[in-house]
């Protein structure tokens, strides 16, 4: 946008505007206007935050907020750049590139493994692989990996709901949490999302693909182990592939069998230092939400025949 003269806004996630404020920096650096979301600068914020005036805030929520001001400015429209299926179209260049990596190197995974918040990362990476499992080709496990904080995949319901809080979008069959579900403050901020992308939603129902779930102590756990054996640091979201990565790697070991293993290694984690320093002084927390908060939120979806 900088670089056409274009004007930005962006809804930040609360919890994420909170936590990592380089992220923040490096948008204003090219002149995006960053407002964080739950916001009084849409009438969907200012219900949000009236329902919930601490709220953390989560996609959902941020993607409400963008949805209303596109809607309500001129000559302008809204692109979702996740959860949807052609955002995971898009992102399948990840997986083709990967796939066309290990045939240089005469590799075929026998496992493969993303972190999963809205799906577009782990549906791009799996795209290709997924292919040959479904044409009889190929048989790879193909794990998704959420945080426990946010268990779309592994305790949501296959329901239709919205794809945002304030439900202003269509809805969509997909594994869910409910629209209003509000994730606690994990650091892995990409991924607290209350839904998940229909088609992996799909794949998943019809057993295509396993899940996981897993902590954030955990996670960071594998992170710095990462950290130091290939001194490449991970962002926490990534760091979800890797937690299950070297959970898979472990059995292998323990059984005496050999893997190809592939996993997604999503992003960077330089600008999420207060999440590594919460873990390296000893006051990050692990929240998992009840099976009781969850019934509430699930008591919410809209009754669909």
């Amino acid at each position: 946008c900088s670089y056409f003269g274009l004007p930005l806004t962006i809804y930040m996630v609360k919890v994420s505007y909170d936590q990592k404020p380089f992220r923040k920096t490096v948008m204003q650096v090219f002149d995006g206007k960053v407002i964080s979301s739950p916001s009084d600068t849409t009438q969907v914020g200012k219900m949000l935050i009236e329902q919930n005036p601490n709220s953390n805030g989560s996609l959902g929520c941020a993607i409400s907020e963008a949805v209303e001001k596109a809607v309500t400015t001129p000559n302008t429209r809204y692109v979702l750049g996740s959860v949807l299926n052609q955002v995971l179209l898009h992102q399948s260049v990840i997986g083709l590139e990967c796939k066309t990596a290990l045939e240089m190197y005469d590799e075929y995974p026998d496992i493969i493994i993303g972190c999963a918040g809205g799906g577009s990362n782990l549906g791009g990476l799996i795209s290709p692989f997924m292919q040959d499992k479904i044409t009889g080709k190929a048989n790879p496990r193909i794990i998704a990996v959420e945080p426990a904080s946010c268990p779309s995949f592994t305790r949501g319901k296959y329901s239709y709901d919205f794809c945002d809080t304030g439900k202003i979008t269509p809805m969509a069959k997909m594994y869910t949490l409910g629209s209003g579900f509000m994730p606690s403050a994990n650091h892995a901020g990409g991924l607290r999302y209350h839904g998940m992308s229909p088609i992996l939603s799909k794949l998943y129902h019809d057993g295509y693909l396993e899940a996981t779930s897993v902590e954030q102590s955990k996670v960071f756990k594998a992170a710095v182990l990462f950290s130091k054996l290939e001194t490449i640091l991970p962002a926490p979201e990534s760091a979800h592939a890797i937690s299950g990565a070297i959970d898979e790697a472990l059995k292998c070991k323990e059984s005496g069998e050999a893997k190809t293993i592939l996993f997604g290694l999503s992003g960077t984690g330089f600008f999420d230092m207060p999440g590594y320093n919460d873990y390296l002084t000893g006051k990050m927390t692990d929240y998992i939400p009840t099976d009781e908060e969850l019934e509430k939120s699930f008591a919410t979806l809209p009754k669909v025949d």
